[in-house]
């Protein structure tokens, strides 16, 4: 299969992914300064400050860092950061494990309430180990589907994306189909982020 080195246009006016495609949004990344301090300062806390998890203390700050910089809509911080602290994940998390992903999105919020604070998971792992958990919002799951339909870069439902293990697969699959494994999983995300923002933002 050939490489996909220049931009291609769907019938929409949606460029193909592409190697060149790629290169652009990261160098836009680079030279936006609120995307690169935020993102410096959140490796700084996740990686340098408080690597680890078995502090609720630490757990917490990271939490709602998350939650304000990226708007995850975490009304009780303080819960989930206790139902992370009871997962005692920082094995499973050195390890890759994708179940991990799913097991914190699902907290029990009191009252028999069970959220689901998936993309926060995805984030709150991703933060800690960027080159092996990728980060899911809607704008991911836009064009990924938006691709799927138009290419058949791979077979999956819309429900797949929510389970971790079979998203990073399709991940996989989109970087294979697209000739874009030269770039890590924090270069797709940084991609498939900006690129959905710019075409896929709901319009209300």
């Amino acid at each position: 299969m050939g490489k996909f080195i220049g931009s291609v246009f769907t019938d929409k006016g949606i460029p193909t992914p592409c190697v060149m495609e790629v290169n652009k949004y990261l160098s836009e990344w680079n030279v936006l300064e609120s995307y690169s301090a935020q993102e410096n300062s959140l490796e700084k806390l996740f990686v340098h400050t408080y690597p680890r998890n078995n502090s609720i203390e630490e757990i917490l700050a990271k939490t709602a860092v998350l939650n304000d910089f990226y708007s995850t809509n975490i009304f009780n911080t303080y819960r989930v950061a206790k139902h992370i602290f009871e997962l005692d994940i920082d094995n499973r998390l050195q390890n890759g494990d994708m179940e991990l992903v799913n097991d914190i999105a699902l907290v029990d919020m009191g009252e028999g309430k069970i959220k689901n604070f998936y993309s926060f998971a995805t984030k709150f792992c991703s933060h800690h180990k960027p080159l092996d958990y990728p980060i899911y919002d809607s704008f991911v799951d836009e064009v990924l589907r938006y691709f799927r339909n138009k290419d058949n870069f791979y077979v999956f439902l819309n429900k797949d994306l929510k389970n971790y293990k079979n998203f990073k697969n399709i991940l996989i699959e989109f970087q294979r189909f697209y000739a874009l494994t030269d770039f890590n999983i924090k270069d797709i995300d940084k991609y498939l982020w900006q690129f959905g923002k710019k075409y896929f933002r709901k319009k209300y």
